[in-house]
């Protein structure tokens, strides 16, 4: 069994708390020494109340997401001896209602692109196999509701 942490911290700025109008500004602290400016989303907490530039939770979700499906695509790939020499993935999430009638990250798009080694370029077939195995060993897939979708950018 693993654990993870993070602290989060926020403080009350000179706005109206009662009134609703105080900064949804806060950070986020890891072990490693690490603080990540984080916010609400402008889409959910309208400027000045929020930060656009800081990371919010919703974005923080996809992204996870998708590094967890890279990681393990890597890792596999490496064991294949195929060379990835890079890869990206323009992620996105759709946030809606769901059944219950409650907001929720509704679906993840993941769209990975890698390029990789001349000498240890894989056929479409074993880079739909790969993506398909990363994203059943991914953790945090393995722990959300939400549909996940590899949409593979060659």
């Amino acid at each position: 069994m693993s654990e993870y942490t993070a602290s989060v911290h926020w403080s009350l700025d000179d706005g109206d708390f009662a009134g609703d109008r105080y900064t949804r500004a806060h950070e986020w602290l890891f072990d490693g020494g690490l603080t990540v400016p984080a916010s609400a989303s402008p889409q959910i907490v309208p400027l000045p109340l929020s930060v656009a530039e800081n990371v919010d939770p919703e974005e923080a979700f996809v992204a996870s997401l998708s590094s967890c499906h890279m990681l393990f695509f890597l890792s596999l790939a490496a064991r294949r001896g195929i060379v990835v020499e890079s890869y990206t993935d323009e992620a996105s999430g759709r946030m809606e209602k769901n059944a219950d009638g409650r907001m929720a990250m509704s679906r993840v798009l993941l769209r990975p692109r890698a390029v990789y080694r001349a000498d240890s370029t894989p056929d479409p077939k074993e880079v739909e196999r790969l993506h398909h195995r990363a994203h059943e060993l991914c953790f945090i897939a393995n722990s959300v509701r939400s549909k996940i979708v590899t949409e593979i950018i060659s």
